[in-house]
């Protein structure tokens, strides 16, 4: 048996899938589109202008990597079970060091989002 090369070996990495999520722009839309606010499915789409289907396909991906999780249950007019949705992570760093990438998740909270809000307004040059 031959030994699994990089991009293998990548394809079972957690750090690799989380990396490659954060790092695409549907995903990143849809984690900042829920970030202090739970939504459904329809909600995002309207606010995002994307297909429905691109959405669920999303936030069940996001949801498999433990990115974001059902908020709570509302029950339509129609009787139907609409999962609410709401970001998990509140911060993400991703650093290069040696060979392998560091992944830093942070939770969603107030204390989170002041953090980052404080980061976002610093100037690096």
């Amino acid at each position: 048996m031959s030994k699994p090369n990089v991009l293998q070996l990548n394809e079972y990495n957690i750090t690799q899938k989380i990396i490659e999520s954060v790092t695409n722009v549907c995903s990143r839309a849809v984690l900042f589109s829920i970030l202090t606010q739970a939504k459904d499915a329809t909600q995002i789409a309207e606010e995002l202008k994307l297909s429905i289907s691109n959405v669920y396909k999303t936030l069940s991906h996001l949801e498999n990597l433990a990115l974001v999780s059902v908020d709570k249950y509302i029950i339509s007019s129609e009787g139907k079970k609409i999962k609410k949705y709401k970001s998990r992570i509140g911060q993400v760093e991703i650093l290069i060091r040696g060979i392998e990438p560091v992944l830093n998740l942070y939770p969603n909270n107030e204390k989170t989002r002041q953090l980052y809000q404080a980061k976002s307004n610093t100037s690096l040059f």
